[in-house]
């Protein structure tokens, strides 16, 4: 994303995959699904899948590393090799590493640190099938990881994007929307403070348009949080029906 581009993707008012400019794809949230992690979390924004596993707090090796006053967050961003039409390289690379630091700046204002003092908290996600937005899955997996992993949290961070295509502000930029659009803007909100934690921009625009596009982008974060408190209600809600 980032160069203009001739090719007419909004027709008679649709996108490519028939959603409204404000509609976001088909989401889907979950958690505790894999069970030797201390916390699990699934998100889907349509064919973008990401899935995130939490272990810790948990002693920090090297010593050297450790904090004396609060725990520190770890994180990894990992696409699976066979995410993409193309196969990619395994092990970590430029961009993995970038967005591992994207995704840990954006978690770390809503959790309580201060409450595991020489601690490690280790987050991995993994992007199991790549349709764009694929940092912001992975960030609102792992939200929902260290939920389940019980690590203390003011409040969630969800993550949505929006971008311009054709010159049309839209939401959840997937597809060759985000391979031939214009420009693409994710961003990370933290619902309690009302604050936004990640904010990335691919293309250039007047700032009065980059307003409409966070604007939008925050509407669409508003609908990941509801799907955020849904599953941590619905699996709630099972072990304790199961404990009774």
């Amino acid at each position: 994303m980032g160069g203009h581009t001739e090719e007419q993707l909004i027709v008679d008012g649709k996108r490519p995959d028939g959603r409204a400019f404000d509609e976001t794809r088909p989401m889907a949230a979950e958690i505790g699904t894999l069970k030797r992690a201390d916390g699990s979390g699934v998100f889907k924004f349509g064919s973008t899948w990401a899935i995130a596993g939490v272990f810790g707090p948990r002693k920090v090796l090297p010593r050297h590393r450790e904090q004396s006053d609060r725990a520190i967050l770890r994180t990894d961003y990992r696409m699976a090799s066979f995410s993409t039409s193309e196969r990619s390289r395994p092990g970590p690379s430029r961009r993995s590493q970038e967005i591992s630091m994207v995704m840990r700046n954006a978690i770390i204002p809503a959790l309580f640190l201060e409450e595991f003092p020489r601690t490690a908290i280790d987050g991995v996600a993994e992007i199991l099938q790549a349709d764009a937005s694929t940092r912001c899955a992975g960030i609102n997996a792992m939200v929902l990881a260290l939920a389940d992993a019980g690590v203390p949290m003011y409040d969630l961070v969800s993550s949505c994007s929006a971008g311009i295509v054709n010159g049309y502000t839209l939401l959840d930029i997937a597809g060759k929307e985000d391979t031939a659009g214009e420009l693409d803007l994710p961003i990370a909100y933290y619902h309690r403070k009302k604050e936004l934690t990640l904010i990335q921009m691919d293309g250039i625009a007047k700032p009065e348009k980059v307003k409409e596009i966070l604007r939008v982008a925050i509407k669409g974060c508003e609908q990941v949080y509801e799907a955020q408190k849904k599953a941590l209600r619905s699996r709630y809600e099972v072990v304790t029906e199961e404990a009774e």
